[in-house]
């Protein structure tokens, strides 16, 4: 039986979990079922799924989540955005979620659509992420809800002052923890998670981590994560490399030293963002010297 976010974090402490993002077609989808099944073994306390921005890839991202709980002793988060939703459309989402026996959502408001500047919300939808929390509390309370922070500013908030005041409206709507967006210095997360507590938010903050794999993932990365800040250390490591065997080497390194110092910190949990691919993560336990999250587990107690 699927377990509540809540409880799963508490049971795994510090807890590592694994994103992917949505499948293009049923060929891909087949492959990242593979994928997903390969890093098992690994013990991710649960993995996530992105949400697609159009129709056909949000309907595979469902059949996966649902595939994943239905086949696989995983937890399944399964990513949710107000982008081109009622409210009667997130309710029936919401009711075949519920009926699939997932029980854990990442709330977020989403991007806009491409070629639109600007979020708009559709009529009868959503306009915040706030609102959608508020909504998956009022009238599926037994579903665990995860929502976005964001340690080197949000993209579209300026202001950190105010970042932090919406980042805790979310969270008195009834977020359970925390998750943040991809980082390469772990004194932006510390300073985060400094003024949440400053704010009075007391769940947990969970790291998320994306190594890089080549040169140009840097760019890519740069437009996954708006805002995203390289130290100049990373980009002179980086700038060394031969070729893109070399710079992937470096990217796990990094990770993992990144991770290393987070664990070391008592962090709450890290969040590997994937890629789609397992070698990385699989470096990086390596690297870590464990072999499972049991035997990180061991190491650190």
């Amino acid at each position: 039986m699927a377990e509540h976010i809540s409880h799963i974090l508490k049971e795994h402490n510090p807890s590592i979990s694994f994103e992917f993002f949505p499948p293009k077609n049923i060929e891909s989808s087949e492959a990242l079922f593979h994928t997903i099944k390969d890093l098992m073994p690994l013990e991710p306390a649960y993995v996530s799924v992105t949400y697609g921005a159009g129709g056909s890839t949000r309907d595979l991202t469902h059949d996966l989540v649902v595939k994943l709980q239905k086949e696989t002793s995983l937890s399944i988060v399964s990513h949710l955005t107000c982008v081109g939703h009622t409210k009667d459309e997130i309710r029936d989402i919401l009711s075949k979620y519920r009926e699939s026996g997932i029980k854990n959502i990442m709330a977020l408001r989403g991007d806009p659509p491409a070629g639109q500047k600007e979020f708009q919300a559709v009529p009868n939808g959503f306009h915040f992420a706030t609102e959608l929390v508020a909504f998956i509390k009022k009238e599926f309370p037994e579903m665990g809800i995860g929502v976005a922070g964001f340690p080197e500013g949000h993209p579209v908030t300026a202001n950190r002052l105010i970042e932090i005041d919406n980042l805790k409206r979310k969270v008195d709507a009834g977020a359970d923890y925390i998750c943040t967006q991809l980082f390469f210095d772990n004194r932006d997360f510390y300073d985060f998670c400094e003024r949440c507590e400053l704010a009075g938010i007391k769940i947990p903050i969970i790291a998320g981590i994306m190594p890089i794999t080549s040169r140009k993932s840097i760019n890519r990365m740069a437009e996954f994560a708006l805002g995203c800040r390289f130290p100049a250390k990373l980009l002179k490591n980086l700038s060394r490399a031969v070729d893109d065997n070399y710079a992937e080497n470096v990217g796990i390194h990094w990770a993992t030293e990144q991770v290393r110092d987070l664990l070391d910190h008592q962090v709450k949990g890290i969040h590997m963002y994937t890629l789609n691919k397992s070698k990385a993560t699989r470096k990086i336990y390596e690297s870590l010297g464990v072999t499972s999250f049991t035997n990180l587990a061991q190491a650190l107690h």
